[in-house]
């Protein structure tokens, strides 16, 4: 019997549950799939969202021959297998590949594709569930267009669970029911994820009452089959990205209980690397100089917490998030490093002086440039010269932040530099 999951997939891009902000009537990927091209595309969000749902729809569009891998267990030679079909009879018109769980596959694996890339012979349209500009290689990316799937509302997925429970009573040899609120409730508990919610129908159905000469679910059946889909997403709309911004914000507001809490929903929903990523970019953002060991202690705690795995890794992680709770904060970091990059954006580059440049001044010529002056040979290690491009002025990038370490720095910086020529 072909899978209820095969069966309720998609045959058109109107009927794809959700994803409006791709798909809807002048969505870019939208247009982009209606017009035929054959563009390189990487779609990143969490499972169950409609990513190979897409791609599928794509292959029916286009002559290219469709092949499709799984990174979790295909190798090198898999990819040199679907690489020698290209310009042969098994595909006259080139290669759609369409890799799944893109992040799985290494440097190497995913440099071998680029070649075929860029001949055209080869589209790529690869999946994650992991920010494709931390694990998809920076060439490959660069190739690519980045489509965001988001988690379903549990309005969006309701007519999938519907159209499933539909199928599944027309499969049954004996009359199917359940009560009212199962439809939502499947809907509302599995968090976004349609696949999910499918296979909740089929495992309701599976272990369904016998009833009267029939089938009948629950409300309470549903809960119980949904109960780990619930611990992710909860019913008000609530999702992961949801979750690690709460975690964030109750840290840079000095909240050690909040922290805990959105930490604790995040480790019992099974998620161990998105909490740790978010923890060190807290260190460094919000706690950041007001105590530098914090992003220290942090670090240390991550690598912790990876090498012990779940369920022991809740505690050295709860140990980095009850440390930045209470730690002084300071953003000064991020305010530095955005100011800087925003004018580095805008073409504010400038020359560099040239007594700071790799060939120094004293001896590239007859350039009466001013020589670079060694820090190390002047009292307190500090001397007076230009470092920002004469096109900068005196441009100020960095502002002490106020609390206790930073302000004690500037105190000592402002006695060095204010008695310097």
């Amino acid at each position: 019997m072909r899978p209820l999951a095969d069966e309720i997939r998609p045959q058109t891009l109107d009927e794809v549950a959700g994803q409006k902000h791709l798909l809807g009537e002048g969505a870019m990927l939208r247009r982009m799939i209606e017009s035929g091209t054959s563009a390189n595309l990487i779609f990143y969000g969490p499972s169950g969202t409609g990513k190979t749902t897409v791609a599928n729809i794509i292959a029916k569009r286009t002559s290219k021959t469709l092949y499709h891998l799984n990174a979790t267990t295909a190798s090198l030679s898999d990819v040199k297998d679907v690489i020698s079909d290209v310009d042969t009879m098994l595909a006259p018109n080139g290669v759609l590949l369409y890799l799944d769980e893109i992040q799985y596959f290494n440097k190497k694996q995913q440099q071998s594709l680029l070649e075929f890339m860029e001949n055209g012979k080869i589209t790529l349209i690869a999946s994650t569930t992991e920010n494709p500009y931390f694990y998809v290689y920076n060439a490959l990316l660069s190739r690519s267009t980045v489509f965001e799937f988001k988690p379903l509302t549990a309005d969006e997925t309701l007519p999938a669970v519907e159209r499933a429970l539909s199928i599944v009573r027309r499969r049954s040899p004996l009359p199917f029911s359940w009560e009212e609120s199962v439809p939502g409730t499947i809907a509302a508990a599995c968090g976004g994820d349609v696949r999910k919610a499918v296979n909740a129908v089929e495992l309701l159905y599976q272990a369904a009452h016998p009833v009267d000469g029939g089938l009948y679910v629950t409300r309470e059946d549903t809960l119980q089959i949904a109960q780990r889909s619930a611990m992710r997403y909860d019913r008000e709309g609530d999702d992961h990205y949801d979750l690690l911004s709460a975690l964030q914000k109750s840290i840079r507001g000095s909240d050690p209980d909040a922290a805990v809490y959105y930490l604790g929903r995040l480790l019992a929903a099974g998620d161990l690397l998105s909490p740790c990523r978010r923890l060190l970019v807290i260190a460094a953002e919000d706690v950041g100089l007001a105590y530098p060991q914090g992003i220290v202690i942090t670090k240390a705690c991550v690598d912790a917490a990876l090498q012990l795995g779940l369920p022991e890794a809740r505690i050295p992680l709860a140990e980095a998030a009850l440390a930045l709770a209470t730690a002084p904060k300071s953003n000064s970091t991020i305010q530095a490093i955005d100011a800087a990059m925003a004018d580095a954006e805008h073409g504010a580059s400038g020359e560099i002086p040239r007594h700071l440049k790799n060939v120094h001044a004293d001896s590239a010529g007859s350039d009466p440039a001013p020589k670079y002056r060694y820090p190390h040979s002047y009292p307190n290690h500090y001397v007076a010269q230009r470092y920002l491009p004469e096109e900068l002025g005196d441009k100020q990038y960095y502002q002490y932040g106020e609390n206790k370490l930073e302000q004690s720095a500037k105190r000592y910086w402002d006695g060095v530099k204010g008695g310097t020529p």
